[in-house]
């Protein structure tokens, strides 16, 4: 296992070593390759597009879909520099605005959480704490069942001293951080399926009844957090903007699945704006409500959904 990671580990590398522009010619490459041959998730993607979309033409869905595959290869070259890239070529090509507003709720005596979405670039958000006074800062993550990728990803995500934190540590990492500081911010990436007994919430998303995941609002209510939206937009080819939007000064203020709630409404009208950058290749309502509720009693659905 060792052996193996040391190998693709020096292979990442020299290949992060590349210039941006050769980067994407070779990313243009994989887009012929994955779109046209191999036909990655082609059905999923359609399929996804035209039910979230139904007032597009098909001209349009296809076109977004064109456009998604194209930024999809584009999201994976660059996080394979990622393994190399220097901290002021980082700060160039991924900006973020309204930093102060995070630095006031440090000042207020309140940690931060942000929410995310698999939208524009979110693994180059762990270059954050370059531009923060913090004393932790990370994002919670799903270790892959692969041992030598998680190993890699974990690499290049803590690159900027950004901590990836295991889910199952989630809790007592957030209460040992708060002990010490209240100067700390966590991501969440909560657009993910949930499990069936872990469904408490179902927003309506993008055209759909949406299992979502609430445990950023159980972790920001536990210690009361200011809570943003990370807006992220990419002007061009290889730039990103991330923009935080503030849900709130105080999770707890908020009544129960509020904060999900305007969560999900932020991320639709992000993906409503330029729809091509999310990532559509999830097959993220494979899971519905009515399987929920055939899957469980009623005294057991009423058991799940009042555990925040």
């Amino acid at each position: 296992m060792k052996i193996l990671y040391y190998i693709l580990f020096s292979f990442w590398y020299l290949l992060s070593l590349l210039p941006f522009w050769l980067l994407y010619f070779i990313s243009d490459g994989i887009y012929y390759l994955l779109y046209y041959v191999i036909r990655y998730r082609r059905a999923i993607v359609r399929k996804n597009l035209v039910s979230s979309f139904p007032e597009k033409s098909i001209d349009e869905i296809i076109a977004i879909e064109k456009e998604f595959y194209s930024f999809f290869c584009d999201l994976v070259v660059e996080t394979v520099k990622m393994f190399s890239i220097g901290k002021k070529n980082m700060a160039r090509r991924m900006k973020f605005e309204n930093v102060d507003e995070i630095h006031k709720a440090f000042d207020s005596g309140r940690p931060c959480t942000l929410y995310l979405g698999h939208y524009c670039n979110w693994e180059w958000i762990s270059s954050l704490p370059m531009h923060l006074d913090l004393v932790n800062g990370g994002q919670i993550y799903h270790p892959l069942e692969n041992k030598v990728f998680d190993r890699l990803l974990l690499y290049s995500r803590g690159r900027f001293n950004s901590q990836s934190v295991s889910m199952k540590e989630t809790y007592s990492t957030i209460l040992e951080w708060q002990k010490n500081s209240p100067r700390n911010v966590m991501g969440y990436i909560s657009d993910q399926i949930p499990l069936y007994n872990s469904m408490h919430y179902w927003p309506f998303f993008l055209n759909h009844d949406t299992p979502a995941f609430t445990g950023a609002e159980r972790m920001s209510r536990l210690i009361d957090a200011a809570c943003f939206y990370v807006d992220i937009s990419r002007p061009r080819r290889g730039y990103y903007v991330a923009r935080f939007v503030k849900l709130t000064d105080s999770a707890k203020s908020l009544k129960k699945f509020e904060l999900t709630e305007m969560y999900f409404r932020a991320l639709e009208n992000s993906i409503k704006r330029n729809p091509p950058y999310w990532l559509w290749s999830h097959n993220r309502w494979k899971r519905t409500r009515a399987d929920f509720e055939r899957y469980y009693s009623e005294e057991e659905r009423n058991r799940i959904l009042s555990k925040l």
